[in-house]
């Protein structure tokens, strides 16, 4: 593919004149549908790397998510911009899931968890000798080491993907890249990640995870009293910048929360344990500036693109 086009429509669709080192080589590996093993820092634009030669190729392209706001967030930006994305998850009702099935042979990017990956119905359709598949991208994919194990399994399946897939498919529509994302896998991650997938002689890009803008600073604190009045010394320092707070537990993120409340601040408390159409509203009012911050466990931000939050 002209490389000139590729610019052009980067431009069309995202607004930008030309690709930050190394988008570009992604990109071109992934037009070129070689297996690639993608380490890049946290807002170095890793989702554009797959989604611009999704919308350039004939086919669909395969997105593994583990988290659903990751999903979300990412189809909504992509829809936003008329683009043919859409996913399939826990929070659509029966409708709109089977009209998401129906349009597969619409769609530039399929959104899915590695769960719903493998549900009947969905695999149904994935195999369809008529459907075109041209890649595999999963995102975050350190989880599928530091998870596949014990609790979610069926990332550790997603190696047999393509074989399987391949196999219902006509020779006509060439082959299907595999490429795995992360802004923190270790080199050995990266090798448990080569031999999981079953990545063939992956293109390896690789940069630094170090951010300048970021500092790791620690605050010691004798008392609760203490502890408090530093957090309130700090939140009001940031006065109508959005951020957010994490936590180790469930139940620190609603005392938190509540006592921020009564400080009046505008908050909320975000766990695995809410109910998904709870999470998906806080993560609306987070997006849209009604709360400043979330206090939330590690189940929130991973991935999710909030422009004034870096």
């Amino acid at each position: 593919m002209n490389w000139e086009n590729v610019r052009s429509a980067f431009k069309q669709v995202w607004g930008y004149d030309d690709f930050r080192p190394p988008q570009g080589e992604v990109v071109a590996n992934l037009l070129a549908r070689r297996d690639s093993m993608v380490i890049l820092a946290t807002g170095s634009g890793k989702s554009v790397c797959f989604q611009l030669p999704a919308l350039l190729q004939d086919g669909l392209t395969i997105v593994v998510s583990p988290l659903l706001s990751l999903i979300e967030d990412q189809v909504k930006d992509l829809q936003n911009r008329n683009l043919a994305a859409a996913a399939i998850h826990s929070g659509l009702s029966t409708l709109e899931r089977k009209q998401v099935l129906r349009n597969f042979p619409k769609l530039k990017l399929l959104y899915l968890s590695p769960e719903t990956l493998f549900n009947k119905s969905v695999w149904e359709k994935l195999s369809d000798p008529d459907l075109v598949i041209v890649g595999m991208m999963i995102e975050e994919a350190h989880c599928l080491t530091q998870w596949g194990d014990t609790f979610r399994p069926d990332f550790r399946r997603l190696g047999a993907v393509r074989s399987a897939l391949m196999a219902q498919k006509p020779s006509s529509h060439g082959t299907m890249a595999i490429a795995a994302f992360s802004a923190t896998a270790d080199p050995k991650t990266q090798s448990d990640l080569k031999s999981c997938l079953k990545l063939k002689t992956p293109q390896v890009i690789c940069t630094s995870p170090l951010r300048s803008h970021l500092s790791l600073n620690v605050a010691i604190a004798w008392t609760m009293a203490g502890r408090k009045s530093q957090t309130l010394k700090f939140m009001r320092s940031f006065q109508g910048q959005s951020g957010l707070i994490y936590v180790r537990s469930r139940r620190e993120t609603e005392e938190l929360a509540q006592w921020l409340k009564g400080e009046s601040f505008v908050t909320s408390a975000y766990h695995a344990g809410l109910p998904d159409s709870e999470k998906r509203a806080i993560q609306r009012q987070w997006l849209s500036g009604a709360y400043q911050f979330v206090i939330a466990t590690s189940a929130f931000g991973l991935g999710i693109n909030k422009p004034d939050v870096r």
